[in-house]
């Protein structure tokens, strides 16, 4: 008597997975949905084809200037300004947001001066950049600092700030020193505010590095820009800045894959994964 053949058990994927593949084509999609409209536009005519070339030719384009060694050189002068600027920044403005965050003088006391500083725009202190150390990497880092520097510094406020009364008192009670309550309650209620900030400021440095070379004239990707810019050639133009697009882009994820590690015991993080 025959036996019947074994069928095999469907294969069942978890939720996350299918969430995620469904991430990956919904972006997939997304991108393959932009590169035809791009191609369309110039190539229907809709938009003049010599200051906007398709799609093809400007990914042509950078496939050709990724095989240059100075398109390299060029991305690591501006991940270099980038990332000197971030540290600096990112150093002095949790260093003083502690400081001015733990003593509620200092916070009534510096109030307006932050209200009135922040909002300056960082590009209004090119002029000055240049008068004071003209056109070197000094001047990007002065406008590269002071707009990465508030949002890493407003964001260590509010975490300060944020430390629950109870576990306050609790930790005083109990006798703790003022170095031993920063490490153990104000550092842990701040760090999600810090990781903010830092992914936020990450992106702006980026930005304020690449216009910085454009205006000032620092070696990098925003100067390539501009060159090819006033020589016409519109291809390398877009090409660069697909570039920088990237590099942003890549700088979130890996931001947010710190974030998502060095907060993996918060809610936060632990609610995003749940949902």
């Amino acid at each position: 008597m025959a036996t019947a053949a074994a069928v095999p058990a469907p294969v069942r994927r978890n939720p996350r997975q299918l969430r995620t593949l469904r991430k990956l084509a919904l972006g997939a999609a997304g991108i393959l949905g932009f590169l035809v409209t791009w191609q369309l536009l110039p190539t229907l005519g809709l938009v003049d084809p010599r200051y906007f070339p398709t799609a093809t030719e400007t990914l042509a384009q950078l496939g050709q200037e990724m095989r240059d060694l100075e398109f390299w050189r060029n991305v690591g002068r501006t991940l270099t300004a980038w990332g000197i600027g971030l540290v600096i920044a990112t150093v002095l403005a949790t260093v003083l947001g502690t400081v001015i965050g733990l003593v509620p003088f200092l916070r009534r006391a510096t109030h307006t001066t932050v209200e009135f500083l922040r909002p300056i725009p960082s590009v209004a202190l090119i002029p000055l950049a240049v008068l004071l150390y003209g056109y070197q990497l000094q001047a990007a880092l002065i406008i590269i600092v002071f707009a990465s520097f508030w949002q890493v510094f407003i964001q260590v406020l509010y975490g300060v700030a944020d430390v629950d009364a109870v576990a306050r008192d609790t930790a005083r009670s109990f006798g703790l020193s003022r170095g031993s309550r920063i490490v153990n309650l104000v550092f842990p209620t701040a760090l999600p505010y810090l990781m903010t900030g830092l992914r936020l400021a990450a992106a702006v440095a980026l930005i304020l590095a690449i216009t910085a070379e454009m205006f000032i004239g620092n070696p990098g990707l925003g100067r390539e820009i501009v060159f090819a810019q006033s020589a016409g050639n519109w291809p390398v133009v877009y090409a660069l800045v697909i570039v920088t697009g990237l590099l942003g882009l890549l700088i979130n994820l890996v931001f947010r894959a710190i974030e998502r590690r060095s907060l993996a015991w918060h809610q936060s993080v632990r609610g995003e994964e749940v949902l």
